[in-house]
Order: C-alpha cells, then structure tokens, then sequence
C-alpha cells in the first residue's frame, strides 16, 4: 500500500498505546512522520522507540483533554497535514450513578480534545488546500452502550463534529470522517472486559465469549478486533 503520505507530519492523539498507537505505526511506516502525544514521558518513549523501527516519530508530552495541554501541542506543532483524534477514556458505570463530574471528564477527553486541535488545525488545512482529519468514534455512537451512555454519547457527538466540518470542505483538498470501529484488543479493552463480566478470573477467552454474548451480543463478529 503506498498512502503517498512521504513528507506529510500526521498528530495523532491517545497514541501511546492501542489503536492510536497503531495508526501512528501504520502512518510512520508510510513515510509520514508520526506526532505522537501523551502524558506520561516514559509511556511516549516506549511508543516512540516502537514507531522508530518503521519510520520517523515526534513525542511531545501533551494532553489535549486539557485547555492548557492543548495549547502546549499547538505551540510545538502549529502545523500538520493529517489529525487523528483518537484519544478516548471509557467507564462502565449505570445512568443513575453518572455524576454532573463524571459527564464533564469524559467530554472532556473525548469530545472537546478533538475540539481544541481541529478548531487550530481546520482552518489550515482549508487555507493551504490539503489536509485530512480523522475523528475515531465507534460503533457506540449508533448502538449506545446501556452500561456506559455518556460514552455513547461523546461518540456520538464525534459524527456530528466530523459532518459539521465535512460539509464544509466541498471543493477542497481537505477531508473529514469519523471511523467507527469495535471493540478492538488492547490492554485497556481487555481489563474493561474483565470489569464487566461474572467471572473475573475465567480463562481470557471465556470471558471475551460471555461479554459479547451478555454485553454486546449485537456484535457480528462477536470477537475483539485486532489492531
């Protein structure tokens, strides 16, 4: 596959582990450099010796779930051809029980994050007629999870931002989309399973069984992506 991306700076956020470090890989191995971000400086470092192997990586300690992490990141990089808003939290947690607190960290981070960085970088990009910002959602945002709705909703929220901004690249060489994946293996997905199922000791592969089978059985695939 040549994505012609040799020359191109790519930000990826929520990239020291799981899908956004995979994607920051799979970008990095096709010539662009990969701007990975996060809060932990030892974290970043293990990603970034991981992207090295394949190709050219940046690591700025930054979190844009805050307004002055935001700004840190645009500061380093007030330019960039690709975006990839993947930095997301998750919590299982019944509606009754969702706090005013826990509704504003969680768009926090997975809402406003996007927010910040596109709201510096569009703009841009429209002015230099070329860049692609990629929101990854989930498949949570149209099948809303009943153990954790304010996730559903932050995903949801994603669509609406990506259309929003969408409709308003016509005629350019910019585009905007949200990607909706699934449950996709990585050390975070893995212990939420374990959160969530009868048994939390049973063998990995049971307890994948019983959660697709009890939490999401409107699952095709009924097994974790792998990324």
């Amino acid at each position: 596959m040549n994505l012609q991306l040799k020359g191109r700076t790519a930000l990826v956020t929520g990239s020291t582990a799981g899908i956004g470090l995979a994607i920051a890989e799979r970008l990095a191995m096709e010539g662009a450099t990969a701007i990975i971000c996060g809060r932990s400086q030892a974290k970043l470092d293990a990603a970034a010796e991981r992207i090295s192997r394949v190709g050219a990586v940046e690591a700025i300690v930054a979190d844009p779930a805050t307004t002055d992490g935001a700004a840190a990141l645009i500061e380093a990089k007030p330019d960039v051809d690709i975006l990839v808003n993947n930095l997301g939290i998750y919590e299982a947690k019944p509606f009754t029980e969702i706090s005013d607190a826990d509704w504003h960290h969680i768009f926090e981070a997975n809402v406003l994050s996007g927010v910040r960085l596109a709201r510096h970088y569009f703009p841009r990009m429209l002015a230099q007629d070329w860049g692609r910002i990629l929101f990854v959602a989930s498949e949570s945002a149209v099948i809303i999870p009943a153990e954790m709705i304010h996730y559903g909703v932050t995903k949801t929220a994603l669509l609406a931002i990506a259309r929003g901004l969408a409709v308003q690249t016509t005629g350019t060489g910019v585009t905007v989309n949200a990607i909706l994946p699934g449950p996709t293996r990585s050390e975070g997905i893995v212990e939420f399973i374990r959160s969530v199922v009868s048994d939390k000791d049973a063998p990995e592969a049971e307890r994948e069984a019983e959660f697709f089978r009890t939490v999401r059985p409107l699952s095709l695939i009924r097994r974790l992506i792998e990324a």
